[in-house]
């Protein structure tokens, strides 16, 4: 079969690298930083809000 020569591989092998070099063109050296930290955003708590459940409406409107 001469499907699967070397030189089927050696373009596997070039087209690989080729991209490696791109995606690490492109999202920088995983040194720097972390890629979570850019893609993730740090959580952040909202504010806390008073328990409304309890709250009679009725009497509230009077107010």
């Amino acid at each position: 079969m001469t499907l699967f020569k070397s030189d089927l591989f050696r373009a596997f092998t070039i087209g690989f690298l080729l991209g490696v070099a791109v995606l690490v063109s492109i999202l920088g050296s995983p040194f720097q930083h972390s890629i979570a930290d850019s893609v993730i955003p740090a959580a952040l708590a909202g504010p806390a809000l008073p328990d409304q459940t309890l709250v009679d409406p009725v009497a509230e409107a009077a107010r």
